[in-house]
């Protein structure tokens, strides 16, 4: 639909299990546009840093939403999933504890991926 676009879509989502809807909506849109074919970069921060954790995206409910863990495995095979140095950190969350394919960088690399030619970054 979309894949023929040069254009990079950067979605952080900052909320998790405190802001369902908000996190949801993040990881909703992430996930139809890499089905779209378009290229996603995902980042997890604040308290959506948790799932990048094994096993945390599938405790996630929100009557009338797609499983959590099934966008971020849409978006884990086709896109890239980030988690915010400093918020895993203060979570204790490791490059070692985090899913395959889950990185982790700061600031910098968030800022060079928003700011890329042809990049639309949203925050949620």
């Amino acid at each position: 639909m979309l894949g023929h676009m040069a254009r990079t879509l950067v979605v952080k989502a900052t909320a998790g299990a405190d802001a369902p809807e908000r996190c949801a909506q993040a990881f909703t849109v992430a996930a139809t546009a890499v089905a779209a074919g378009v290229d996603v970069s995902l980042w997890l921060t604040g308290e959506s840093t948790w799932f990048a954790l094994p096993g945390r995206a599938q405790q996630f409910e929100l009557p009338h939403s797609a499983p959590l863990a099934e966008l971020l495995h849409v978006i884990l095979t086709s896109g890239r999933v980030t988690a915010c140095t400093q918020c895993a950190a203060r979570r204790e969350i490791g490059p070692d504890d985090v899913l395959p394919g889950v990185r982790i960088a700061g600031a910098a690399v968030f800022v060079e991926e928003a700011l890329a030619e042809g990049a639309q970054a949203l925050v949620y």
